[in-house]
């Protein structure tokens, strides 16, 4: 990923120059403490101009709504402070002109406004996008004085420049860099970026087979062709510079661009937070899945115990009473066994004793074997879980996963996002995405007679295929769901794995049971090669 430029800015700034002057700020919404929403209005068109100033992605442009939904956005209730400030003092206004520093990172917005007197004032939102230290500062153009900013930055913080309410607004310092356009020696590509205004260091890099009247030309926006990279690695004004696919307009590259990674960035933040959550758990119930087969080993003594007390009460005649060990012979092998005895007490009581230990390891291992068979489920249910976190395919669906991990509401009564349904020979498929998904095909889409299927040895969706009446499905039609089992699990990649079917009328959800957990009886399994 390359970041936003001030060439990139500045294209922006002639493409989008006439739509901005004269047009209106019908609203202002602040979605998240570094997004902002500004709706414009002009000649009966209205505009969604975004602002983002996230430090790796900062930039701006006219959203579309299909990448607006990409960003995920979501207005509070309770707009910030700072969008207060701005609705206060800019909203309704109309902007004027807007102006871009000889090269910065700033878009100026000059607005004309009215205070709380109706008396006109002249004010300029000054959007600066310039990595960790982009923000967005309201002033008022006749004394330069700040009425507020995105996030304030003190003197602490800054020497050079404080930006915060009551201070005047300043440029930041000047870089000890030359114009290019007036430049005419040899080019070294390597301090391209260092030595000259206007070049960031990918735009630098991708100029370095062109000669300098080509790249003065760059500057100068000629030739102007956007594009991106058809792995959305990097963007460019210029095609003559990189391969990939043509965008309509700058705008349209800015927005298709950020989009992208704004979307991989949520779903892999949202992914690494849950995956942590849940292999939290899975650690847990590995470690006492440990602990516990440990113990089971321990308590194989427990026969021991009973054959001990049957081989003393059988020999009171022989032996006497306060001995601290007898050897007796094993009527199962023949051999002789040494016991030892307590000899404080009697023969009756040592064979009591080890009838008392015998009946409390005999207990403590049928709880031991139920633990065992809760955590070994538990277990199952990270791992499905965790395959799932993994190939979620949008927010809506790791959200439904995050509500079940995180317990943030009733799962059961929250509502379940689209399940993807397909059509395979004629017959209806479902495939489940997270558990919820699973659980529903299971609980509420699945008759007695619907083939359920799923992966023998590994994590993978529930596949589901609607049988009609009492037909007899074909075998190319239960081969083809198997395999869409295969593909929607953690054995994708395998060269040969066993996938299960049986009858939903065979499958049981055991009581408080996780989502989607199920067990089964007279399946079958397909051998995927």
């Amino acid at each position: 990923m390359i970041y936003f430029d001030n060439l990139t800015l500045k294209a922006f700034v002639e493409e989008n120059r006439d739509f901005f002057c004269g047009a209106r700020i019908q609203k202002i919404q602040q979605p998240t403490r570094r997004e902002f929403i500004f709706i414009l209005r002009k000649n009966g068109e209205s505009k969604r101009f975004y602002v983002n100033i996230t430090p790796n992605l900062h930039h701006i442009c006219f959203m579309s709504k299909e990448n607006e939904e990409k960003r995920y956005l979501s207005i509070p209730k309770q707009p910030p402070m700072f969008c207060m400030l701005l609705r206060k003092y800019i909203e309704n206004g109309k902007i004027v002109k807007i102006e871009q520093p000889f090269y910065e990172r700033i878009l100026e917005i000059y607005i004309e406004a009215y205070n709380e007197l109706s008396e006109k004032i002249n004010l300029c939102l000054a959007i600066e996008l310039m990595g960790k230290h982009s923000n967005i500062a309201l002033y008022n153009t006749t004394n330069s004085m700040i009425y507020g900013c995105a996030h304030n930055v003190g003197s602490e913080k800054s020497r050079d420049r404080e930006m915060r309410g009551n201070v005047p607004y300043v440029y930041p310092p000047k870089q000890n860099k030359r114009d290019f356009l007036s430049y005419n020696g040899q080019i070294n590509f390597e301090t391209l970026a260092d030595d000259f205004l206007g070049f960031s260091k990918p735009f630098a890099q991708m100029c370095e087979e062109q000669d300098i009247e080509t790249i003065k030309d760059f500057l100068e926006l000629k030739y102007l062709s956007p594009v991106i990279s058809e792995d959305f690695s990097r963007y460019a004004l210029f095609s003559q510079i990189l391969d990939g696919i043509q965008q309509n307009s700058v705008n349209d590259m800015i927005d298709n661009y950020f989009s992208y990674h704004q979307n991989k960035e949520i779903l892999d933040t949202l992914r690494h937070k849950l995956t942590n959550v849940v292999s939290h758990r899975l650690k847990k119930s590995e470690n006492s899945l440990e602990k516990i087969e440990r113990q089971l080993k321990k308590e194989k003594n427990a026969e021991r115990y009973r054959k001990y007390g049957d081989l003393i009460m059988a020999n009171l005649y022989n032996l006497k009473d306060f001995q601290a060990n007898c050897t007796l012979t094993d009527w199962e092998t023949n051999e002789k066994i040494t016991i030892n005895l307590d000899e404080t007490k009697t023969l009756k009581d040592n064979a009591n004793r080890y009838f008392k230990l015998y009946n409390k390891s005999k207990r403590s291992t049928e709880k031991l074997i139920q633990l065992k068979e809760e955590l070994t489920n538990e277990k199952g249910y990270c791992l499905q879980t965790i395959y799932l976190i993994e190939t979620a395919e949008n927010i809506d669906i790791l959200n439904e996963i995050k509500q079940e991990v995180l317990q943030e509401e009733d799962i059961k009564k929250a509502k379940i996002t689209p399940i993807d349904e397909r059509n395979i020979l004629g017959h209806t498929v479902f495939v489940g995405k997270n558990n919820k998904q699973n659980d529903y095909i299971i609980s509420k889409l699945a008759k007695d007679e619907d083939l359920w299927f799923h992966t023998s040895t590994c994590a993978g969706s529930h596949v589901l295929l609607k049988i009609q009446g009492h037909e007899k499905p074909s075998d190319e039609l239960i081969f083809e769901c198997a395999k869409l089992a295969k593909q929607y699990s953690q054995g994708a990649n395998s060269s040969k794995i066993g996938v299960i079917y049986t009858k939903r009328k065979y499958l049981r959800k055991p009581p408080a049971a996780n989502l989607g957990y199920v067990t089964y009886k007279n399946e079958q399994e397909i051998i995927i090669d």
